[in-house]
Formats: structure tokens, C-alpha cells, sequence
């Protein structure tokens, strides 16, 4: 990131919520990337749900989310004795809704250590700093790639495929340090970009949902996305992305994706 680079993705003013470049996506000159939205709705079910962990948010995007300004309204859905649902809805200027979502959160517990399985952490000691894999938007202006850092492991690129890298992000919002769930967001959101099968100029790949789920949150700055997509001449697809942190994998995120041929 550069010594300009934005402070943060969003602008927030009495729950109100304008974009600077980073938060822009790599598609359409005024919409936002739905990574760094994502983490504005975690926060808004995080202050209505506060004794329990967010464990599982799943987003329906509607339609493009606009740069110049959206709200977040969030409400518990039912509060139970170790589980609580919430539900979100972001709208826009003129109160039209522009994504939905649903969340799950769970009572944690101090117990003896349980037996897991366990998934190879990527090396982050031996990653090397690259570029995002989507170099440039289509529409030529700052966007997302502006507001965060990225390192490969070895023998990992950005080339089309599946592909493993790490990310650091710019904070969500301006004078606020997010939460580790936040956090995550922007890069959960990635996977479709990060393992997409053909570049940018020969289709698009945009998600129409976004489900993260973890199990533990995550303790570093850096994280990373083990991701894989999958694409079928229907123009229906979905990538699913193994997540990590420096101590190891914390959860997965699974999109679903309208693929499209450029013509």
C-alpha cells in the first residue's frame, strides 16, 4: 500500500457509511467490493448481539452497493441460552435494500483442550510481497487493491487457478479499530477473485452471496485464503476458501458466482 493509501475503507458518520477508494469494487466505477461491506454489517450485528461470537454471517447482495453512502439495520431474530440469531439489511439513499443477512452466534466456553482436525497453515515466514490478482478494474480508478497488502507463499502466484496468498487490509472504518471478524471480511471475500479461472478481460466472476463461517477468530493482522473455484457453462459457480491465520486455519467462506463470457 502506498504512503497515500486511504485510512481506513469507510467514512462513517451517525451510522452512515460513505466509501473511499479502497472500499470501491473492481467492476462498476460507483459500487462498493462487497469484502469491505461485509465487515460494515458484521459490525452492526456484533452491537446488537454483544455477549455471544459471531460464528457464522451470510450475506445476499441485491444489488450493487453504492460508494456515495448506505445504512445497516440490524435486529436480534431470536436470543436463546447459547445460540442467537440476528438479521441485517443495507439500503441505500432512497431505502432501497441492497443486500440481506443472517447471522449466528454462540456462547464460548473455557474447556480442556478437544481434539480437532488440522489443515498445514500456509508459510507466511517465507511469503513474498506481491500484487492482488485482480491488477487492474475495469473501470480504471483506485479500488480495493489500493487498501490492502498482499505475500504468496512459495510456488503460489497470482495467476488464474486455485491459489493460496495473505492479506493485510486498511481498518473498515475511519477512527475505529475492527474486530477480528471484521477484519476477515474483505479477504473472505476474495476467493472468487484470488481463484478465478480466467481473467478479468476473458469473464466476469461476481458473487451473489457470501457465508463465512469460523470456528475461532482471528489473532493476527495478516490472513490468508487457501481458494478454489469452480465454474460451469451454465454461468453458475462457486468458490470455497480455506481461512487462516499465523496459528492455523479459523474457518472457511463459501461464495456463490454469476460467471459471465466477455464478448
Amino acid at each position: 500500500m502506498s504512503d497515500n493509501r486511504d485510512k481506513a475503507f469507510f467514512r462513517a458518520s451517525n451510522d452512515w457509511f460513505v466509501g473511499n477508494d479502497a472500499s470501491r469494487g473492481p467492476w462498476i466505477e460507483d459500487a462498493c467490493h462487497a469484502g469491505p461491506v461485509a465487515a460494515v454489517i458484521a459490525r452492526a450485528l456484533e452491537r446488537v448481539v454483544l455477549e455471544k461470537q459471531l460464528t457464522r454471517l451470510t450475506i445476499n447482495f441485491r444489488r450493487s452497493i453504492p460508494i456515495s453512502g448506505f445504512r445497516v439495520d440490524a435486529e436480534i431474530e431470536r436470543d436463546g441460552r447459547s445460540t442467537t440469531t440476528a438479521m441485517a439489511t443495507l439500503l441505500d439513499e432512497s431505502d432501497r435494500i441492497c443486500a440481506t443477512a443472517s447471522s449466528l452466534h454462540l456462547v464460548t466456553h473455557s474447556y480442556a483442550k478437544l481434539p480437532s482436525a488440522s489443515v498445514p497453515r500456509p508459510s507466511f515466514e517465507e511469503a513474498e510481497s506481491g500484487e492482488f490478482a485482480l491488477k487492474r478494474a475495469l473501470h480504471g480508478l483506485p479500488f480495493f487493491s489500493s487498501g490492502i497488502e498482499v505475500a504468496y507463499p512459495p510456488g503460489e502466484t497470482g495467476d488464474p487457478g486455485p491459489t493460496t496468498l495473505w492479506m493485510r487490509t486498511i481498518p473498515i472504518v475511519e477512527n475505529e479499530i475492527s474486530s477480528p471478524f471484521q477484519s476477515l471480511c474483505p479477504l473472505a471475500d476474495c476467493g472468487n477473485g484470488i481463484s478465478r479461472n480466467a481473467e478479468s478481460s476473458e469473464a466476469s466472476f461476481v458473487n451473489a452471496d457470501l457465508t463465512i463461517a469460523v470456528y475461532r477468530l482471528p489473532e493476527s493482522d495478516w490472513l490468508a485464503s487457501q481458494a478454489i473455484s469452480f465454474w460451469q457453462s451454465s454461468g453458475i459457480g462457486i468458490s470455497q476458501a480455506i481461512l487462516f491465520d499465523k496459528l492455523g486455519s479459523i474457518g472457511t467462506a463459501l461464495q456463490t458466482i454469476v460467471v459471465r463470457p466477455v464478448v
